[in-house]
């Protein structure tokens, strides 16, 4: 907006520049004379709106919360009717998106819980409130967030909480860093925002408590992170030779503080996980020396972990508080089967933690996860909106490249990042060793087809000598679980 061609005053605010102007109000850049600080001031220009602009204004200056930008003072004399309300400090949201700027998980999640807080305040006093932008949050240079004053006049309606949620879902996905230590779940989050995978919409206070739970699981990052991770968003502010002065004797000093001060050890950094596998549609072999054929499909290159397991359970914990636990369930489990923890978890996730032992074995967040039946291999695949494998498309991903499976090095138990022969030329790991694995559907045995159909656990395992990628059993009890027993699942071809 052009600047004001002379400096005019209402009241005890000089305005100095025009920021915004539509029909009813125009939005001023003014300087609070009696205090000296900068301010912003709506002035009404449509007589005819007063009554609304000045409802609109008491509901703002009702509020009161920390996160929330204040209402200074209002000013309705006839021929003049104007409001001064607090400028916040810092790049909005939209800003920082615009110059593509992008957040660790930690810092997001924080973001987003400080939002909740807020929209939270206006959900219980039953605020009616314009929707919720990036526009509206504010983040300065030390990490504070504020958000403007969205709060109107009026019956706050059903659906405002609802479309607030949806929106923010699809708005904050391109702010997060992907790749970092909690992006999953912070996906999670927004999809869930976005309604994807749950019968009711998500709720404000889920929304904070599992940006809290995030944060608290990220807490060492969120420490050392600084306010804003990549492109800084500065403006243009008159600044004094003393503020300079200043700030370099800051800079100095922090300088000092940190130089005397022993480098903290850097963490061991984490091995990525491999992404999905893409086989191609096609005739393929079959376990049973048949050919198929099978549409395109991605399959998980290394069997489920420790650690994504765990992300798996931490939704579980979010989604009981409101009895929601059973979302991803499958039609047809088991009444009596209310949990999907693994066999003796506390025990295994702790020591993966810690990189320490389980069983005499060495374990990490990237060691298989086992100790689960059927069931929980399948609700996971529900949940990460994938399938287990069927035994075909399990052996066409094994056979892709390979022209000998059975001749593939079984693995001893191992990290699925860790090195290995136990790989094939597509990049699948642990296919002929490491652990078990269960596929989709029951089969028959090919050495009993007047037997039924069974489950199918495919695959070599650690514990037992001589099995390998074409290694199969047919059970009879999707309830089984076993300490060399994991799974992998499928996606459907992007």
């Amino acid at each position: 907006m052009n600047p004001a061609s002379a400096e005019r005053q209402l009241g005890e605010y000089r305005l100095k520049q025009l920021l915004a102007e539509d029909s009813v109000s125009r939005t001023w850049l003014a300087e609070q004379v009696s205090v000296s600080r900068l301010v912003l001031v709506d002035e009404l220009l449509d007589e005819n709106q007063r009554d609304a602009f000045l409802a609109d204004v008491r509901m703002k200056a009702s509020v009161d919360h920390p996160l929330i930008g204040s209402v200074y003072e209002a000013v309705a004399e006839p021929g003049l009717c104007f409001y001064a309300h607090e400028l916040l400090a810092g790049a909005t949201l939209e800003e920082r998106a615009y110059a593509g700027e992008t957040f660790l998980p930690a810092r997001l999640a924080h973001i987003l819980r400080r939002v909740s807080e807020a929209e939270l305040q206006h959900e219980t006093l039953g605020h009616a409130t314009s929707p919720v932008g990036l526009d509206v949050v504010h983040l300065d240079e030390h990490g504070v967030i504020r958000m403007k004053n969205l709060a109107v006049a009026g019956v706050r309606s059903e659906e405002q909480s609802a479309s607030d949620v949806i929106y923010l879902g699809n708005a904050l996905v391109p702010l997060i860093a992907s790749g970092q230590p909690g992006a999953t779940r912070l996906m999670t989050l927004l999809g869930w925002m976005r309604g994807e995978g749950l019968d009711a919409p998500i709720a404000w206070g889920q929304i904070r408590d599992f940006c809290m739970q995030i944060e608290h699981q990220l807490a060492d990052s969120l420490s050392k992170l600084t306010p804003t991770e990549s492109v800084s968003i500065v403006r243009k502010k008159p600044v004094t030779t003393m503020v300079l002065v200043t700030l370099g004797v800051l800079v100095a000093i922090v300088f000092m503080a940190f130089s005397l001060r022993p480098p903290e050890p850097a963490a061991p950094p984490r091995a990525s996980l491999p992404p999905p596998v893409m086989i191609a549609a096609g005739n393929h072999p079959t376990p049973d020396g048949l050919e198929e054929p099978l549409p395109a499909f991605r399959i998980s290159a290394n069997e489920i972990t420790i650690g994504q397991y765990a992300e798996f359970l931490e939704t579980l914990t979010i989604l009981a508080k409101n009895n929601n636990e059973k979302t991803f369930d499958l039609p047809g489990q088991p009444a009596e089967k209310t949990s999907h923890l693994p066999d003796d978890w506390a025990a295994l996730y702790a020591a993966a933690k810690s990189n320490g032992t389980w069983h005499d074995l060495a374990v990490s967040p990237d060691s298989p996860v086992v100790g689960v039946d059927w069931w929980d291999a399948a609700t996971y695949a529900e949940w990460k909106k994938a399938r287990l494998p069927t035994q075909e498309e399990w052996f066409a991903a094994l056979s892709a490249g390979v022209k000998t499976p059975s001749a593939i090095e079984p693995s001893t138990w191992a990290s699925v990042t860790a090195p290995t022969a136990d790989r094939t030329p597509s990049g699948l790991i642990g296919m002929a060793g490491s652990v078990s694995e269960w596929t989709a559907k029951p089969a028959a045995n090919p050495a009993n087809p007047l037997g039924g159909k069974h489950s199918v656990i495919i695959g070599g395992s650690y514990l037992k000598p001589g099995s390998n990628a074409l290694s199969r059993e047919w059970i009879d009890d999707r309830t089984l679980r076993r300490s060399d027993l994991g799974f992998r699942v499928v996606f459907d071809a992007e």
